[in-house]
């Protein structure tokens, strides 16, 4: 027999058990926050409010004390019972469907000395929607398959650019940096991901990025200027880190001159003068008003959990912190 979960907007659906939470949402027609789908990134973390749970995968993104206070991973917990999630749906991902497409290398472009954009082609008739901030699972011609956010403009989508890190030894990057070539035919399967803006009305908009964590944020600072006077937030700043210049491969005042742009080195040059450490910690430097914040964090799992722990503990909405790990392969 089916339980019942219901949501923190009374919003119900049917979990079989040997499902996970996550699919069986899916199933019935709600998309929950989610992120790698391996219990890895912690994109999915729900508080159980009432009812009982069983993990059918690890859960390496729980920490004991979050256990402890009733936190789950709806991408690897079927329930044992009748459940209360104190989580929403995301109405906004009702109307994106995902699809397995077949794709072309449009061109590639060096960023940086590890850095690569492929920038995909799309069939006329591919019908492809996303919102700015998610990604896309892509198969190389050897049938090796790994997630990429997607750094383009949602008002093209007959176009899809990529901004790819090189991982020493990793197979797919041996592909991309050695042996990738305009015309490739590959497929991928998309959009995925639950990182997208919300409503950030009269808010100020932070933006905290390492690395290629900056693409999903480039994406969604290209849909800011469409937004309605009444929709759009107060301040828009980026706070963007690596550890040298080099680093930091894109001109962001030249991409969105409305936003402010702060760079954060972790291992800085003699003669930088610029924010050193961590991101999030340059942030706090500026003493901002979190009451009146919201902030969309990419990059490592390390980066990510740390600003919202600290972030949160200063005082930011939990509900207006939102992250996309990304969690790398190991080949």
């Amino acid at each position: 027999m089916p339980h019942t979960i219901t949501l923190a907007n009374q919003r119900q659906f049917q979990a079989e058990r040997g499902i996970v939470l996550l699919d069986a949402a899916l199933a019935g027609g709600l998309v929950l926050e989610h992120g790698c789908r391996t219990g890895r990134c912690g994109g999915c973390k729900a508080q159980v409010t009432h009812g009982d749970t069983v993990p059918l995968k690890a859960e390496p993104s729980l920490t004991d004390a979050e256990r402890a206070g009733g936190w789950i991973l709806t991408c690897t917990r079927e329930a044992a019972g009748d459940l209360t999630l104190d989580i929403e749906d995301l109405g906004a991902l009702a109307a994106i469907g995902t699809k397995t497409l077949p794709c072309r290398i449009d061109s590639l472009t060096r960023l940086a000395d590890d850095v690569m954009q492929v920038t995909l082609r799309l069939p006329p008739n591919a019908g492809f929607a996303f919102l700015a901030g998610q990604y896309i699972d892509i198969t190389s011609p050897g049938g090796v398959r790994r997630s990429y956010s997607m750094a383009s403009d949602p008002a093209d989508a007959s176009k899809i650019a990529l901004q790819i890190r090189r991982v020493e030894g990793g197979e797919m990057s041996r592909y991309w940096f050695d042996e990738a070539k305009p015309n490739d035919l590959l497929r991928f399967r998309g959009p995925l991901g639950t990182f997208f803006l919300r409503d950030v009305a009269g808010l100020d908009l932070v933006f905290l990025a390492t690395g290629t964590g900056i693409a999903p944020i480039v994406s969604m600072l290209k849909t800011l200027p469409r937004l309605d006077a009444a929709q759009r937030p107060a301040s828009v700043t980026v706070y963007w880190g690596g550890r040298q210049p080099a680093d930091l491969y894109l001109d962001i005042p030249a991409l969105a001159p409305e936003a402010g742009f702060v760079p954060v080195l972790s291992r800085p040059p003699e003669g930088w003068r610029g924010a050193r450490g961590h991101v999030q910690q340059a942030f706090l430097q500026a003493q901002p008003d979190l009451a009146r914040t919201a902030v969309y964090a990419c990059g490592s799992p390390a980066m990510t959990e740390g600003a919202r722990a600290l972030l949160v503990e200063r005082g930011l909405n939990p509900k207006r912190f939102h992250a996309d790990a990304f969690v790398v392969s190991s080949n």
